[in-house]
């Protein structure tokens, strides 16, 4: 982050926020995301730990570190501030077609199947 385009710092409490947000995002959270990965690749090669907790760890940490990306890209996509990134939609339609129904055509057996039937009656052999 570059500090020029920053705004100046309301107090403590923004302080803190920054203090926050470079712990989370600087060189502590990179040290705790490598032992982390480090460990579940060699609990999963044990066979201590399966394949969906190993992949819900490295998934855990692409959103850590991407969370301002992400978050940026939300933004943009939805406020259509960027023209490079903004998608354009066509118009809905305002009337929905319509299909041509099928004629439904019902069949009734002459004996109705009940596979149950008699099942809770006690036998007389």
């Amino acid at each position: 982050m570059n500090p020029d385009l920053q705004p100046p710092a309301q107090g403590a409490l923004a302080a803190a926020v920054q203090w926050l947000e470079g712990t989370l995002v600087g060189s502590v959270a990179t040290t705790v995301a490598v032992i982390a990965v480090s460990c579940v690749g060699l609990l999963m090669l044990s066979g201590r730990v399966d394949v969906r907790r190993g992949a819900q760890v490295i998934f855990g940490c692409f959103i850590l570190f991407g969370a301002s990306s992400i978050a940026a890209g939300i933004m943009h996509v939805e406020a259509g501030t960027d023209a490079q990134t903004r998608i354009e939609r066509p118009p809905l339609p305002t009337v929905l077609p319509t299909y041509p129904q099928r004629p439904v055509q019902q069949t009734h057996p002459t004996t109705p199947y009940d596979p149950y039937a008699g099942a809770a009656l006690p036998s007389h052999r």
